[in-house]
Order: structure tokens, then C-alpha cells, then sequence
């Protein structure tokens, strides 16, 4: 019976280290002022994978559309458009894989600025500056 309890207690305190060790690796930078650029939470971190090329990950957290399939209620992230810095459109992006699909979609992006333009629940349609960084995943939530 002890041999069970340290089996358990020795898992418990190496997710918890692991654990600790991904939040801490998450950058967080949180937005502040009234300028439509700085809504919401941009948060920068190592998505372990890629590391040293040139391009990260962007993942946005948009409002959600309800959809629903018979018993079920889905609530897929609606799309959004990916400007370059200079304002000219580079990507649609979906959001989801289907109307039933309720994570992000993950976008390959080039390191650089880009502004991204997307539908908040609580501000409406809102356009916001974010910085990919080469090997790292940025995530936008727009609600935060």
C-alpha cells in the first residue's frame, strides 16, 4: 500500500513541476489603453516545435458562433483576416475545421508584425497589432 501512495505522490509532484515549468515559459503582455491596436491579451510563448526557424504561430481566440447539430451546441471561433504591416490583406483565416470545431485554428506565420482583424463578443469588430516571434506561439484573446 505505500509503495502505491509514493507512486501516486511522485506522479502528482512531477505534472505539477512540469506544469510549472510550461506556465512559467508562457510571455504574457497584457494590452492596456482605449486605442482599438491594444484589446485584449497577447501572450507570447515556446510552442515546441519549430524552434529556430524562421516563422512562429499565431493562434486567436475571436467570438464564437453558435451552431447547432441535433442535441449538441457548438461554439466555433468565427474568422478573421491577417493584414501585413503595411495594411495589405495576407490571409483568411477560418478559425475552426468545421461548424462542430471549438479550438482556434494554429497559423504559420513569417516572423514580423501583422495586424490582425477579427470579431470580439464584448468589443465588436477590432483590429490588433501582433508581433510573431521565429519558434514561438502568440496567442491573441481578444475577450481578455
Amino acid at each position: 500500500m505505500k509503495s502505491l501512495l509514493k507512486s501516486s505522490y511522485s506522479k502528482t509532484a512531477l505534472l505539477t513541476v512540469l506544469l510549472a515549468f510550461f506556465y512559467n515559459s508562457l510571455t504574457m503582455s497584457r494590452a492596456e489603453g482605449t486605442d482599438p491596436l491594444s484589446i485584449g491579451m497577447v501572450r507570447s510563448g515556446t510552442s515546441g516545435h519549430g524552434a529556430g526557424l524562421a516563422e512562429g504561430e499565431l493562434l486567436v481566440y475571436s467570438a464564437t458562433d453558435e451552431f447547432s447539430d441535433g442535441d449538441l451546441i457548438f461554439n466555433a471561433h468565427s474568422s478573421y483576416l491577417i493584414y501585413t504591416f503595411q495594411g495589405e490583406v495576407l490571409k483568411s483565416v477560418d478559425n475552426h475545421m468545421s461548424r462542430s470545431d471549438e479550438i482556434p485554428e494554429r497559423v504559420s506565420l513569417p516572423a514580423g508584425s501583422y495586424i490582425v482583424e477579427a470579431r470580439s463578443a464584448s468589443n465588436g469588430c477590432v483590429r490588433v497589432q501582433v508581433t510573431i516571434k521565429p519558434g514561438q506561439q502568440t496567442v491573441l484573446d481578444l475577450d481578455r
